[in-house]
């Protein structure tokens, strides 16, 4: 189940996972885990770091095949917030592969804030995501929907496994 609701310029999703809150805090904080389960359908993450800690740094990049052959998007940013198994909060902004931040981006886009939390419900966790700076009706919120039936795959899987 999945809930949008919220300002235009911010992005709320809430989604309600078969799977205790450890393991779904697993899947968002180890970079094997997440590279299996972000970004929309059809995309992969050839590289994902995460330094989960108040301070640490976070790169991704998210790779689309295109008519024109593959296309890599790079996102870095910092974790603001890291409470286990309950929140995080870590900036992104479009990078280069080296982790720049193009001034071009920096001012078209500048950095977004994404904010997830989880709350515990035994063998269930209600997870809430906000990305402010993301429009509803924005592509990138088409992506987190992908990339959330995704995570809810990879839970279901590693709950079986």
């Amino acid at each position: 189940m999945s809930k949008q609701n919220g300002s235009g310029d911010d992005l709320r999703i809430e989604r309600t996972f078969d799977a205790p809150v450890t393991l779904v805090w697993q899947l968002w904080t180890d970079p094997e885990h997440f590279k299996a389960w972000y970004g929309p359908e059809g995309a992969s993450i050839p590289t994902a770091t995460m330094d989960v800690r108040v301070g640490g740094p976070r790169r991704v990049c998210m790779e689309v095949h295109t008519p024109n052959g593959p296309m890599q998007m790079w996102f870095t940013g910092e974790y603001r917030e890291v409470v286990e198994h309950r929140r995080l909060v870590y900036t992104e902004s479009m990078s280069d592969e080296h982790g720049s931040v193009q001034a071009a981006d920096a001012d078209a886009h500048g950095a977004t804030e994404v904010r997830v939390d989880f709350e515990d419900l035994g063998r269930r966790t209600r997870m809430t995501l906000i990305h402010a700076g993301i429009p509803q009706d924005s592509p990138g919120a088409a992506g987190w929907e992908m990339a959330l039936d995704q995570l809810t795959t990879q839970l279901a899987r590693a709950s079986r496994g």
